[in-house]
């Protein structure tokens, strides 16, 4: 079976050697039979930043299926983030690659890898409704307390703009002095024409 490495040091490790992940990686590939026909290494990037140039292209080679697995010495050095993780492991799946933690024992293309493969899809889920939960309660909380959320609506004096407007200047010569586009003027001169109290 034809499979790759991947390594990462990041910006906080520039004296790490990322061949003590590649000697893992390597020793791992030749206790299973593998052949290991590329190593992609990442130096000086932070596990933050999902674009990555050795990442970015390892994912490219993916979708061309030129290996059938990838070999990580850590998940960490993957990925930092749950979704990131997930996102990248079901397009392998997609196009049948297993993805394999070395250190870590997981392996993706047997039964206790795809039970992994299920938690980590339920985790992001979790992750996300919180996200939104918490975004609904700081909402609620801003109502609360009569704050709307949001742009405020700058306050113009549309009496005095008519008048202006009258005098002979264009709307775009007024819209310019107020610092607003002349759409957003002449769309609340239009919504007083249908209601005075606007």
């Amino acid at each position: 079976m034809k499979v790759v490495g991947y390594a990462r040091v990041s910006t906080n490790n520039h004296h790490q050697d990322p061949e003590v992940q590649l000697r893992d990686i390597r020793a791992y590939a030749t206790m299973k039979g593998w052949e290991l026909v590329e190593t992609y290494v990442d130096k000086g990037v932070s596990g933050t930043k999902q674009s990555r140039p050795e990442l970015n292209r390892m994912m490219e080679d993916a979708k061309s299926n030129k290996f059938s697995a990838v070999l990580v010495w850590k998940f960490d050095r993957f990925a930092r983030s749950t979704s990131h993780l997930l996102n990248a492991l079901q397009m392998f799946k997609a196009q049948n690659i297993a993805f394999v933690s070395v250190t870590e024992s997981v392996d993706t293309s047997t039964a206790m890898g795809e039970m992994v493969f299920t938690i980590l899809g339920a985790v992001a889920t979790m992750e996300r409704n919180v996200t939104v939960e918490r975004i609904r309660a700081g909402l609620r909380n801003a109502k609360a307390k009569g704050r709307t959320p949001g742009k405020k609506r700058q306050q113009l004096d549309l009496a005095a703009i008519r008048e202006r407007i009258s005098a002979g200047e264009s709307l775009r010569k007024v819209a310019a002095t107020l610092s607003i586009s002349p759409a957003l003027l002449s769309r609340r001169l239009n919504e007083q024409a249908t209601d005075p109290q606007a």
